[in-house]
C-alpha cells in the first residue's frame, strides 16, 4: 500500500492531505492552535482517528501518540551526529533516517513496516509512504507527522 503525504500550500496551521495511489483521500490532518504541534488525524468522513501532540520543554523533541482517546506511547528524537534517529516506545518499532533526513525506514525486527521518502521539487512537503501491511497505516502516518513536525522546528 502506498500513501502520498502532501502538505497544503496555504494554511495557517499545519494541514495535510493523505491520498491513496488512486488519488482518493485516505486521511485529513488538521493542526490546532496550541503550545507546540498538535495534529489531529481524521478519516475522509470526518471521524477523529488519532492525535500527535508535541511535548514541550524537552531538550530533544518528543511527541505523544493517541489512537482516538487512547494513549499509545511516544516518539522521540535521539541525539546523533550524522543522521536522524527516532525511538518509539510502542509496537517494538524502530525508525532510522538517512543522512539527508529525507528518507526513513521503520522496522520491527526483520520486518519492514514502512519506507518513507521525500519527493523533491515540490512547493510543499510531500512524502511517499510505502506500507506493506495496510493495518499499520495510521501508526505510520503518526510517525511521519512527528518527523515532519520535528523538521519544522529547525
Amino acid at each position: 500500500m502506498k500513501l502520498l503525504f502532501k502538505q497544503r500550500l496555504f494554511s495557517w496551521f499545519d494541514s495535510y492531505d493523505i491520498y491513496h495511489e488512486d488519488g482518493s483521500t485516505a486521511y485529513v490532518v488538521r493542526g490546532e492552535l496550541s503550545w507546540g504541534h498538535c495534529l489531529r488525524i481524521f478519516s475522509p468522513d470526518g471521524r477523529c482517528l488519532g492525535l500527535v501532540k508535541e511535548r514541550m520543554l524537552t531538550f530533544l523533541p518528543k511527541f505523544e501518540l493517541y489512537e482516538g482517546e487512547r494513549y499509545l506511547g511516544e516518539i522521540r528524537r535521539e541525539f546523533t551526529l550524522f543522521k536522524p534517529w527516532f525511538v518509539l516506545d510502542f509496537n517494538n518499532w524502530e525508525v532510522d533516517g538517512d543522512w539527508t533526513g529525507w528518507d526513513y525506514s521503520v522496522v520491527s525486527g526483520s520486518r519492514t513496516v514502512m519506507q518513507l521518502s521525500k519527493e523533491l521539487w515540490n512547493f510543499t512537503d510531500t512524502y511517499v509512504m510505502d506500507i506493506p501491511n495496510p493495518s499499520d497505516a495510521l501508526y505510520c502516518l503518526m510517525i511521519v507527522l512527528a518527523i515532519d513536525a520535528d523538521k519544522c522546528r529547525h
